[in-house]
């Protein structure tokens, strides 16, 4: 049976564990949501508390059927859950994985964890998997998000009008950017840099 494209992978550095969604990480998740009640942003995928569990084996789910690759994100200090992210969107063909389905407890926001977070997923994309682009989608009205996303380095590719269902039931349109291998290594040099002063306050999220 030939291998995924993508597998399960422990990452880590600049102070952040990467380890690969289980159940494991239920609690951590619900403190880590509970910071900042996060279920109640309208624009995230952040799970309610009693959801916890249901949204670990989706992903689960979506992983066994190559779709997604999802990660709880770790203070690698203290071993607290402060978040999650994943690959997904995967064409192995292409080459091309979309970061996302990205949050992060209210109090680690506007620090550098979003920065190193990507950081890891994007060196991993690229050096690893020798990915040609990786992608990010965002609600048109998560302007957060697409601050986080430009400061990254990425490319704002487009508008797709009408293209998902919010969890309220309303239609979003969806903003896409991507970043090619081509300008991954500038990319790469620049966020390398910022992560040597941490201190400075960046945005938060996907």
């Amino acid at each position: 049976m030939t291998a995924p494209f993508a597998s399960p992978v422990l990452l880590q550095g600049h102070g952040l564990r990467l380890e690969p969604l289980g159940l494991q990480h239920e609690t951590g998740l619900r403190a880590a949501a509970a910071d900042g009640e996060l279920w109640n942003l309208r624009v995230t995928s952040v799970p309610r508390p009693e959801d916890t569990a249901a949204y670990i084996t989706l992903a689960l789910d979506m992983q066994a059927r190559g779709e997604r690759l999802p990660w709880a994100v770790l203070d690698a200090n203290t071993g607290r859950v402060i978040g999650c992210t994943s690959y997904h969107d995967i064409v192995a063909a292409v080459r091309r994985v979309e970061i996302g389905w990205t949050w992060y407890a209210r109090s680690v926001q506007r620090s550098h964890v979003n920065t190193a977070a990507k950081l890891l997923l994007m060196t991993h994309a690229f050096e690893t998997l020798n990915c040609t682009v990786v992608g990010w989608r965002t609600d048109i009205l998560n302007h957060t998000s697409q601050r986080a996303i430009e400061r990254l380095g990425a490319q704002r590719d487009g508008v797709l009008r009408s293209h998902a269902l919010r969890r309220d039931g309303s239609i979003r349109d969806t903003v896409m950017y991507s970043l090619l291998a081509s300008e991954w290594p500038d990319v790469r040099a620049r966020l390398s840099t910022r992560l040597q002063a941490p201190s400075a306050p960046l945005p938060a999220g996907d």
